[in-house]
């Protein structure tokens, strides 16, 4: 398994800043939240980009910004629909170990809290059961590993990830 890199995908509030902060910590890897690099390299927030682009315009700018990411010994976090990217997804596996971090519908609702504020997107008319069923197949088809995170603490989701990969944990 490629331990170069690893790249957390999921749903908005599976976890993956939060996991992904403290496996960086413990392998001494550093971190790239994609969302952020997308912000920095326009000088935009997100959902400015959305605004003048749409959201197809949005899907390609980032495509084009994760399939251009180019690290060693990190921990990569893009944005939930980073999976639409078919170009972005095989750069991932190319440079690590692509790692889905799945929880339950009801534990995304729950976490998410105002889908506005954490900056999901839902088209028109598309509700968050039909964008989480819409976009399982995908983080299915590109993980790697796929860690069942229902009643898992972060640390015991990292542990999970360090032991499928071979790492040493603690």
């Amino acid at each position: 398994m490629n331990t170069d890199n690893i790249i957390l995908i999921g749903m908005p509030a599976s976890g993956k800043s939060t996991a992904g902060v403290v496996l960086a910590k413990f392998l001494g890897y550093d971190f790239i939240d994609t969302d952020i690099l997308i912000q920095e390299k326009t000088g935009k927030l997100l959902h400015e980009i959305i605004s003048e682009k749409g959201l197809e315009g949005f899907k390609k700018l980032e495509e084009d910004i994760n399939a251009s990411v180019c690290c060693h010994k990190s921990i990569i976090s893009p944005g939930g629909s980073v999976i639409y990217g078919e170009r972005a997804m095989m750069h991932f596996k190319e440079i690590g170990t692509v790692v889905y971090l799945k929880l339950p519908y009801t534990e995304v609702e729950h976490r998410l809290g105002n889908l506005k504020s954490r900056g999901v997107v839902l088209q028109e008319g598309q509700t968050l059961l039909d964008l989480y069923n819409e976009r399982a197949p995908y983080y299915e088809k590109y993980a790697d590993i796929t860690v069942e995170e229902a009643g898992m603490s972060v640390e015991e989701t990292i542990e999970f990830i360090a032991e499928t990969m071979g790492i040493i944990w603690r």
